[in-house]
């Protein structure tokens, strides 16, 4: 099953103005992404995503360009289905020879960054040529699924706190268990995010799991008062407290409060993951298979999840195609119970794709289509290439 075509678009679709949301990325118009397609010989395609950006929007042409340019020729030619060697040898570059010879990495110079976010959407596709060859979802591929639904939190929650109990309610009305507010910078200060958490609490009451995610933008001392203010709101984790670029001081975020400590999201292969572990950084890891590795990154960092008995919720705010990615992972893994609803304004989620993705009473069901069970809309494909 030889790979023939590697194609990448850059695709940005603007967000209707009732769906647009301000947070600390400003006011959010448009989504972007890169979509990843392989072609292989016989004509079956696979699809994948790669991000230039944790959030909805990112310039992407660069990572366009290194799909086309630099990954495609290592990959043309080459059987799809053998996805770790592809792995190693886009991750290794020139020296690929002597990491599959000796048993360890002699990465590229860019073995963090776009170059992997790259090479995300191409592992991401080459799983679900694997999973449509075989008839197959990407879960079945990774040893099937362990539990038969799983519990899905609706991730949004950007008003003001004279409004975040009515939107935070219109999420429960539907019928999630498990919302994910914003705090942080976007506030101007912590007692606000403080406030708005309180007010969440008060019109979500007692039984609603609340997630407060901080994007990194809290300093240290901020973080702690933060975590010191909510403490008595039953917070079922904080994510990105303080930046990535501080995993020591996220660990020390992480030692002085009860509430459990999310990040991932924007780190790079399991390397940067294995960091934050022995840091004791983090009690929750987050992977965005579309920055992370791909999938087949993505389910080693899961690996380490369970040897040290860490949640595992990977990072699914993008298309359905890293929604899918993540899905698939999660109902693998023993140490996954909940997953990501994007809750926003997102095209790329719902109209990028023909299948309807839903959350039933607050459920994601196990996936059982072949591959990632998403087939791209081309006329939407064609209308906001870039």
């Amino acid at each position: 099953m030889r790979i023939a075509k590697v194609e990448a678009f850059w695709l940005r679709c603007p967000i209707p103005e009732a769906k647009q949301h301000r947070s600390d990325y400003g006011l959010l118009t448009a989504f972007d992404m890169t979509l990843v397609v392989i072609t292989t010989e016989s004509g079956l395609q696979g699809f994948g995503e790669a991000k230039a950006a944790v959030g909805s929007s990112g310039v992407c042409a660069s990572i366009v360009s290194c799909v086309e340019n630099e990954l495609a020729p290592i990959l043309i030619g080459q059987d799809a289905r053998n996805i770790n060697e592809l792995w190693e040898r886009m991750y290794n570059g020139v020296r690929d020879h002597y990491a599959i010879k000796r048993g360890r990495v002699f990465p590229i110079l860019g073995n963090r960054g776009l170059t992997v976010s790259a090479m995300s959407g191409v592992d991401m596709a080459l799983w679900d040529i694997l999973g449509k060859s075989l008839n197959v979802p990407v879960v079945q591929l990774l040893g099937g699924a362990i539990r038969d639904r799983m519990e899905a939190y609706a991730s949004g929650g950007w008003a003001g706190a004279d409004a975040i109990g009515e939107q935070l309610l219109g999420y429960t009305a539907k019928g999630f268990k498990a919302i994910k507010m914003r705090v942080g910078v976007m506030d101007e200060t912590v007692d606000y995010s403080i406030e708005r958490v309180k007010a969440a609490r008060e019109a979500l009451g007692p039984d609603i799991k609340i997630m407060a995610d901080a994007h990194g933008t809290f300093s240290v001392p901020e973080a702690k008062r933060f975590c010191r203010g909510v403490e008595d709101c039953n917070l079922y984790w904080m994510e990105e407290p303080i930046s990535p670029d501080n995993k020591k001081g996220t660990a020390e975020v992480r030692a002085m409060t009860t509430i459990p400590i999310a990040a991932g999201e924007s780190e790079f292969t399991r390397f940067n993951i294995r960091e934050l572990i022995e840091l004791s950084a983090v009690d929750v890891i987050q992977p965005d298979s579309a920055i992370m590795g791909g999938i087949t990154e993505s389910w080693r960092v899961a690996a380490l999840a369970a040897a040290y008995q860490l949640e595992l919720a990977p990072h699914c705010w993008g298309s359905a195609l890293s929604f899918m990615a993540g899905v698939n992972i999660a109902f693998a893994s023993p140490s996954a119970v909940v997953i990501e609803f994007s809750s926003g304004g997102n095209p790329m989620m719902y109209d990028l794709v023909e299948e309807q993705i839903q959350a039933v009473d607050g459920q994601i069901l196990a996936p059982t289509d072949p591959g990632l069970g998403m087939t791209v809309n081309w006329d939407f494909v064609k209308e906001y290439k870039q």
